[in-house]
């Protein structure tokens, strides 16, 4: 249940029906608004009797919350979340890019391939400092000092760094080098990891499971809001199917479905989805023509040489293309569908 606070609610009359709510042995989460507080009733067993509320001052009315994810769901924040770092803001109207390499090689590499991928419209840089394979024997990235490298990038090129934590372990270690937190498809529902990143205060990037659903990956969302971090950016990335024409499948359906369920932005990452370079710029296209915030793409300047993932990373001057051609079907979006 959502309990809706009159406009002109005084803090003492919030105060007083938060402590209502705990003393009926549920959880209540305060949602501050442009307008008004609304007062969300969590770990609720069964339905919330609205008598109990309605009446009480301060108090404007009371919404059922009918999806099992409440803090993710529109019916508790209809307006859509905005997700800042530093000058770049996710989920503001805006086409947001993220770029780089899959892994962190050598600072060389990481800011020859972040200049490149600035000059060409990126707005955050991306890189893996610690690598979750399929193999025990692959590259498994340079740990703290891939982290230390990606510092270096933001400092050089003032772009805010997004970075994948693997565990527990290491996670105060990322989130003291990261701006935005990425965590891996493979731990979309390490259920003790999204409950660490939701006591932590930078954004979090949660890529979509392998084969989950779109509700169980905005439950596995809903762990994080739950424990106080609104700050979550989702990515879609393809899904595990049948196919063997592209690394996974892209849901492009998924895109419109999220934007009509959740209030939290969305992003594509075409790189992972087709696993092919030449299908990295037509996934983009598909992407942003159905509504995503913003994509995540790999770039390397020497693929043959990668480390990790060189199939599908593009070549710099290919990125360059994408971003004009995004660009140019985000601005036929915005311009409305009488421009198409």
């Amino acid at each position: 249940m959502l309990i809706v606070m009159e406009k002109t609610a005084t803090p003492e009359q919030i105060e007083n029906v938060v402590s209502i709510i705990e003393q009926k042995g549920y959880t209540p989460r305060p949602i501050p608004g442009g307008e008004r507080v609304a007062i969300g009733v969590l770990r609720n067993k069964g339905p919330v009797d609205a008598a109990l509320f309605l009446g009480i001052p301060g108090v404007k009315d009371t919404v059922p919350i009918t999806r099992p994810y409440k803090l993710v769901s529109r019916e508790t924040q209809p307006e859509d979340t905005i997700v800042t770092v530093g000058d770049v803001a996710i989920g503001n109207g805006r086409l947001t890019l993220m770029a780089g390499p899959c892994a962190i090689e050598s600072e060389l590499q990481a800011l020859t391939i972040a200049e490149k991928v600035k000059a060409a419209g990126a707005h955050i840089f991306r890189g893996g400092a610690f690598k979750p394979r399929t193999s025990p024997y692959a590259f498994q990235g340079m740990g703290e000092e891939g982290l230390k490298i990606m510092a270096r990038v933001r400092e050089v090129t003032g772009m805010p760094i997004v970075t994948e934590v693997m565990d527990d372990q290491t996670f105060d270690l990322v989130e003291a080098y990261a701006d935005i937190i990425q965590i891996g498809t493979r731990n979309m529902q390490n259920f003790s990891l999204l409950k660490r990143a939701g006591r932590s205060r930078k954004p979090i990037f949660l890529k979509r499971g392998l084969a989950a659903t779109i509700d169980e990956w905005l439950m596995a969302a809903e762990y994080i809001l739950e424990g106080g971090n609104t700050q979550v950016i989702l990515c879609e990335r393809g899904v595990r199917t049948f196919v063997n024409h592209s690394r996974n499948t892209l849901d492009v359906s998924a895109v419109p479905v999220v934007r009509k369920e959740s209030h939290l932005p969305i992003i594509i990452d075409p790189s992972h989805a087709g696993g092919r370079r030449d299908q990295v710029i037509p996934l983009s296209r598909a992407a942003v023509a159905v509504g995503a915030h913003g994509l995540m793409v790999e770039v390397h300047h020497e693929p043959d040489k990668a480390m990790s993932d060189g199939a599908q990373s593009l070549y710099p001057e290919q990125f360059v293309s994408l971003c004009r051609q995004v660009d140019a079907i985000f601005r036929i979006l915005q311009n409305g569908t009488d421009a198409i």
